[in-house]
């Protein structure tokens, strides 16, 4: 089953490539690895949920905001390579989270954009991964994506 078949039947679409927010591109290719921008879990050109997670949003609701920009992500990466087939690995993702001070659960946050990552891509979704804790985001975004994926 193709990634965008996996997709169909998780009953997602991939969204258009988030436009660049700044002075940046939203996928770079070097070789084998194709590196992205970091993505916030834009819809439609807006932000779902804003704030902090741990204040404003709760763990499920940051999982699911980690999920669109894991969502984001593919999307930016299909851009450079024009297949999602073409992925061979999801070599790491690093997912930061907006977080109040005394918030601690980033991982599981961070949870919502590996799991999606595995359910499309399979066993090359499955990556090293760092969850990061920040003060802020741009937007007032609660979770941001970046991926590096290895492609034939």
């Amino acid at each position: 089953m193709t990634p965008e078949q996996r997709l169909a039947e998780l009953g997602l679409t991939l969204p258009e490539v988030v436009p660049p927010l700044a002075a940046y591109v939203p996928a770079v290719r070097t070789g084998d690895l194709v590196y992205t921008s970091g993505q916030v879990p834009l819809v439609e050109g807006k932000l779902p949920l804003v704030g902090k997670v741990g204040a404003e949003l709760t763990v499920d609701e940051g999982r699911e905001m980690a999920r669109i920009c894991a969502l984001n992500a593919l999307a930016a990466l299909k851009s450079e390579v024009g297949d999602l087939g073409r992925i061979v690995r999801i070599v790491k993702a690093v997912v930061f989270v907006a977080s109040d001070p005394g918030f601690t659960g980033q991982p599981q946050v961070a949870n919502g954009a590996s799991e999606l990552l595995a359910e499309v891509l399979g066993e090359a979704g499955r990556h090293a991964r760092s969850a990061v804790g920040v003060a802020s985001l741009p937007l007032d975004a609660p979770v941001e994506v970046e991926l590096i994926a290895e492609v034939s």
